[in-house]
C-alpha cells in the first residue's frame, strides 16, 4: 500500500498527474481481500479514522485475521466491537489486546496522543448504562480524544448532574447515555452550548420496550442541539463525538 502512494506522490512531483487526481486515488485505494473478509485499508485518509473490527458474528479466526490485515498495512491501534469474552481470549494468544469486558471492547496496540480540540465528556443515567458508555468512551479515547466520565447523574437526583455544571459547560461535546425515560440528554442539552449526542439504552422495565421509549424521548427532545443515535450504539456516538472535537484540526479545502 505504501509502495502504491509513494508512485502517485512520484508522477506528481514529474507532472505525470495533477494533485486532485492524485488525491483521489489515494482516497479511492483498494481494499485487501482476505476471502471471508475485504478489509478497508484506507478508510482513515477518505474518513479520518480506520477501520473499526465488529467482533459481534465473526470468528476469533476471522478477527484474528482481519487484525493482522491491518496492523500489517501499518495501523498501530485497532479497535474491535462487541467482543465477548470467549473470542477476547483466543484473539489475545495472536495479539496484544487489552480486554474491556464491561464495554465488550477490545484494543491492539498501543493508544494514540490526545488531538481533539476538547474534551468530550460522556454522561450515563444510571450505573446499568456504564456498559454502552464505557464503549462510547473507549471508542473516543481510541479515536485521540480526551474523555470525562460522569456517571449515574441521571434525573432521578437531578442535583448530581448539577453538581457538575461547569465540566458540562465547558465540553466540546457530549455524549449523554440513558435508558428508562431517555431524560437525561434533554436536562444535559438544556444546560450546554454544545453539541449533545443522545445514546438511548435498553435498560427498563416492560413498557420501556428495549429503548424505544427512550429513542423516541430523545428524538422529541425541546432542547436545541441534542442528535440521537440508535439503542445501544455506544461506538456511534464516541465515533460522532471524535468527529465533532477534531473538525479544527481538519485541514480546510481549496
Amino acid at each position: 500500500m505504501n509502495s502504491e502512494i509513494k508512485q502517485i506522490l512520484e508522477a506528481v512531483q514529474r507532472g505525470e498527474m495533477d494533485v486532485d487526481d492524485a488525491l483521489l486515488r489515494i482516497k479511492t485505494e483498494p481494499f485487501e481481500d482476505i476471502g471471508y473478509a475485504k478489509v478497508d485499508l484506507h478508510r482513515k485518509v477518505r474518513q479520518g479514522a480506520a477501520e473499526v473490527i465488529y467482533g459481534a458474528g465473526k470468528t476469533p479466526e476471522q478477527i484474528i485475521g482481519i487484525a493482522e490485515t491491518m496492523k500489517r498495512s501499518g495501523q498501530n491501534t485497532i479497535l474491535i466491537t462487541r467482543l465477548s469474552a470467549e473470542a477476547a481470549e483466543a484473539v489475545q494468544k495472536a495479539h496484544d489486546l487489552h480486554y474491556h469486558a464491561a464495554a465488550r471492547v477490545g484494543i491492539i496496540g498501543e493508544m494514540p496522543e490526545k488531538s481533539g480540540i476538547g474534551k468530550i465528556v460522556v454522561a450515563t443515567g444510571g450505573t446499568s448504562d456504564i456498559p454502552v458508555s464505557e464503549e462510547a468512551a473507549l471508542t473516543a479515547e481510541v479515536l485521540g480524544n480526551e474523555v470525562v466520565r460522569l456517571y449515574d447523574v441521571g434525573v432521578a437526583g437531578l442535583h448530581r448532574l448539577l453538581a457538575h455544571k461547569e465540566t458540562i459547560m465547558s465540553a466540546s461535546v457530549i455524549v449523554a447515555i440513558a435508558g428508562m425515560e431517555g431524560a437525561l440528554a434533554s436536562v444535559i442539552g438544556g444546560l450546554a452550548d454544545c453539541p449533545v449526542i443522545a445514546v438511548p439504552t435498553s435498560v427498563g422495565y416492560g413498557a420501556s420496550f428495549g429503548g424505544v421509549s427512550a429513542l423516541l424521548s430523545m428524538l422529541n427532545s425541546c432542547a436545541s442541539g441534542v442528535s440521537v443515535v440508535n439503542i445501544d450504539n455506544g461506538f456511534g456516538a464516541g465515533y460522532l463525538a471524535s468527529m465533532i472535537n477534531h473538525m479544527d484540526t481538519r485541514p480546510a479545502n481549496g
